[in-house]
């Protein structure tokens, strides 16, 4: 592989750097708990008697357009995009914990806006807003856990962007079961007035975390990255300096080896040589999201049961973001222990494809019967464990990971925007329109079947690799299947000169080095 073993700390041993990004990854609750409630506000009598209509066709007596229905979602995705499109300069000059505080005040004025006005106008405009907060949420919080977290648990700890959007899907679907019994503008105010505590709890958080050490490395504060570096690794290279000089070095060298291929437009720079797959293959894993038909189920899922004739709809909802999380939760685990990245990609799409297939093929069968209602509900709750215990756990670590130190968060920021374009639910789904119900999931199994046949050919391996290592492997043009045996030379002259700052002798005969060094000379 390349980076020594001794880097492979355990657990218990890099709490520290686990507590700090399980606490910037509280940002994506925001987001979770965000869809769960507005996908249940558009089945609530009290939210759909200020921007609805009387319909005696609906099962509550209420519905509403597909036009405000879909604005109200699209105008989350044109904030998302907007503020994704800010991330690159933003997060050049500020770094990522400013961003966060960034993200953090705007939510509070987007969550106020919308608790405030009773006209479409203003809940549009604080849609836009709480999307604009959600793309720097969402881009800031994983490209840190990516930057700052250990090669070997990099995999787990990015994935709990899963776990805490499950949480905060929960808990928005929790807050509608409570409210959704009001018949007045309490149903929806309620849960929007919650959103104010995540962003509290996250800005107070984030004064007590070290900025990245690949961001302080690009803005050339070498001191200043090697003191949070130390912060982060806490006790897990304890009377080892040797392991943390080498990763310093592995870390300085390859941020040096980026500003050198540094053409002056990051953008352009994305789309140009080894970058380019590289660009591709992140776009391909984000938009992995919209393909897996996912928003059908967390962005209107309530409304999905409802139309779809399944009885307790909210209370469905709840019990799908618990298997959410508990499918995150099983996923992190076997990531960690035993399967690779590109094996839960293949597993979350693969069954997702198979779930989506049996909702449709309910709905054609018996539709609005309660038979089809249980199979609908069990297929949605069965694609939510296995799309977000395999897919989703794995899809933000392999699209942080798979580009740049320099154009990472440019990359993310731009894949994650074209990712919100893809979403066009209500049309299908309503009553008033097409109607299709639960059949609308045909759509999404022939999608993500695609998506699996993508990642089978193109999606290389790389399980326990360092992001210097993976930089090296893209630039050298290694194949997909050799990634996993291929011998990085990077690392491997990082931990010499490590030794060698160091004082500090491996046992290894300096005669039984030099072949290995003039191998990888002749490689090069």
């Amino acid at each position: 592989m390349g980076i020594s073993t001794e880097r492979a700390t355990p657990i218990k041993e890099n709490w520290k750097c686990i507590i700090i990004c399980l606490a910037m990854s509280l940002a994506n609750c925001q987001y979770g708990y965000d869809t769960a409630t507005i996908a249940g506000f558009q089945a609530m009598v009290g939210f759909l008697k200020i921007y609805g209509f009387k319909d005696p066709q609906a099962k509550i007596g209420w519905n509403i357009h597909t036009t405000p229905q879909q604005l109200i979602s699209s105008f989350l995705n044109i904030g998302t995009i907007i503020g994704v499109v800010l991330t690159h300069s933003w997060g050049r000059r500020f770094g990522r914990r400013q961003s966060i505080w960034l993200a953090s005040f705007i939510s509070f004025i987007a969550a106020g806006l919308q608790v405030g006005t009773v006209n479409l106008a203003g809940l549009y405009i604080g849609r836009i807003l709480i999307g604009i907060s959600n793309g720097f949420f969402i881009t800031f919080a994983n490209v840190y856990t990516a930057e700052v977290s250990p090669a070997h648990l990099r995999g787990a700890i990015v994935s709990f962007f899963g776990v805490w959007v499950n949480i905060g899907s929960m808990l928005g679907a929790v807050a509608n079961n409570f409210s959704k019994d009001y018949t007045n503008k309490l149903a929806y105010q309620i849960p929007l007035a919650s959103l104010y505590a995540i962003p509290f709890f996250l800005s107070i958080l984030v004064f007590f975390l070290p900025e990245s050490p690949r961001w302080l490395l690009m803005q050339e504060k070498p001191d200043d990255a090697k003191k949070a570096l130390e912060r982060l690794r806490g006790s897990s290279f304890k009377s080892r300096p040797e392991l943390l000089e080498e990763e310093f070095l592995e870390m300085s060298r390859g941020i040096l080896e980026e500003k050198e291929l540094a053409t002056g437009s990051s953008f352009k720079d994305m789309f140009k040589g080894t970058d380019l797959r590289r660009t591709i293959i992140c776009f391909a894993v984000i938009l992995s999201h919209s393909s897996s038909g996912v928003w059908l189920i967390i962005g209107y899922g309530t409304f999905f049961f409802q139309m779809a004739g399944v009885n307790k709809p909210f209370f469905a909802t709840i019990i799908k973001s618990l298997m959410g999380f508990l499918g995150v939760c099983l996923g992190i685990a076997l990531n960690y222990k035993s399967i690779g990245r590109r094996f839960s990609m293949l597993i979350g799409h693969g069954g997702a494809a198979l779930f989506m297939l049996g909702m449709g093929i309910a709905q054609t069968v018996a539709p609005q019967t309660q038979e089809a209602g249980k199979t609908i509900v069990a297929c949605a709750l069965m694609y939510h464990f296995v799309y977000n215990g395999f897919s989703g756990a794995v899809s933000w670590p392999i699209a942080n990971e798979v580009v740049s130190s320099r154009l990472r968060v440019i990359t993310i920021g731009v894949g994650t925007g074209v990712n919100y374009v893809f979403f066009t639910a209500p049309y299908f789904i309503n009553s008033k329109e097409l109607n299709w119900g639960a059949k609308y999931a045909y759509v999404w199994a022939v999608s993500n079947a695609i998506t699996f046949v993508y990642f089978y050919v193109f999606l290389p391996e790389m399980r326990n690799r360092s992001l210097e290592e993976i930089d090296e492997l893209f630039h050298n043009e290694v194949p997909r299947r050799d990634f996993p045996k291929y011998q990085c030379a990077s690392s491997t002259q990082a931990r010499e000169l490590a030794l060698k700052n160091t004082g500090v002798d491996d046992g290894t005969d300096e005669k039984e080095k030099q072949p290995k060094v003039e191998q990888r000379e002749l490689a090069a």
